[in-house]
């Protein structure tokens, strides 16, 4: 018997129809699903078609597609400016402090909370370290300004009870990445170490069963069960993180600035926000060639870290 593949000209036709009957037949999970896809498509691709004024001289008049070309002269002028390394050296301080800083406490929390036994305490201790995420970065920063005010602020008035202080944190330009990154890493650990969470759910209890009839103790477990159960979901997580690792909080990094902390605090983003859109001289063109500089860095950095994880044999989003 010759075996082989049959070539039907109405397949396709046929593998249309049954997708549309799948549509009608589930409507609901395709509507759910079209509101994410349709904010990706309007808010992350069509915008990619400004892009090419970075390779413009844009005038506004003349529009995007009339302005004339000059290549990579926008770039050039970014990289040869005494702004450059100022802004890429506070950009990467800052990205790599917030991610080698925020990364390890969800984890942390995650294992510590999956032990406890009292249910109203592990229900009250995720309830006040999930609280902070939602609040606003205007009330954040507020709040940041009233504790660490030199004169009423809670923390110089602590110093102040050991004979220490008072300092003004926010005038010191050494301090600001260590305040930002710590305020960060308060609001954001109770609700990042959700994920962690499910994933120590998932796994066997049987493990957990016969290392305890083997005399395991608690850091035993963590080690050798849950730790190697959560590994994936971790590595998957810092591969995401790393891919937005320069997108260092614009609002939060704007709102925190003043003349006495700018030489550490002004960073890509916000420099993009005040050349393009603040100065009187509003460039356009040379506005959206930094910001793209930064997104193709970020690019390079996720690839990075995605083959280093397929490297080490780890899970990986490719």
């Amino acid at each position: 018997m010759v075996t082989g593949r049959i070539f039907h000209p109405k397949t396709k036709g046929v593998t249309k129809l049954n997708l549309w009957k799948d549509i009608a037949r589930k409507w609901q999970l395709y509507a759910l699903f079209a509101l994410p896809l349709i904010y990706i498509i309007v808010f992350k691709y069509v915008p990619m078609y400004g892009a090419q004024i970075a390779f413009k001289d844009f005038n506004v008049t003349k529009g995007i597609a009339g302005s004339p070309w000059v290549g990579f002269a926008q770039f050039e002028r970014f990289f040869h400016s005494h702004e450059f390394w100022r802004l890429l050296r506070n950009t990467l301080v800052v990205s790599f402090y917030a991610l080698i800083a925020s990364f390890p406490f969800p984890i942390i929390l995650a294992l510590g909370l999956n032990y406890v036994k009292n249910e109203r305490f592990k229900k009250s201790v995720q309830m006040i370290t999930y609280a902070p995420y939602f609040i606003s970065l205007v009330v954040l920063v507020g709040l940041l300004l009233q504790f660490l005010d030199p004169r009423t602020g809670l923390i110089n008035t602590l110093l102040g009870w050991f004979g220490l202080g008072p300092y003004h944190f926010m005038a010191q330009a050494s301090w600001f990445k260590s305040i930002y990154v710590w305020s960060h890493v308060w609001q954001n650990t109770g609700f990042a170490c959700i994920i962690y969470l499910a994933a120590l759910s998932g796994i066997d209890p049987a493990l957990h069963e016969a290392a305890v009839m083997d005399g395991a103790t608690k850091v035993q477990r963590m080690r050798h069960i849950d730790l190697p159960g959560i590994l994936p979901i971790a590595v998957i997580l810092l591969i995401l993180n790393t891919g937005q690792m320069l997108e260092t909080g614009f609002e939060k990094i704007l709102l925190m600035q003043n003349p006495l902390n700018l030489r550490t605090s002004e960073v890509i983003d916000t420099y993009v926000y005040k050349v393009g859109l603040v100065s009187q001289a509003m460039n356009f063109s040379y506005a959206t060639a930094i910001g793209l500089f930064k997104a193709v860095i970020g690019f390079i950095l996720l690839i990075i870290v995605n083959q280093t994880a397929k490297q080490l044999k780890q899970e990986s989003l490719w």
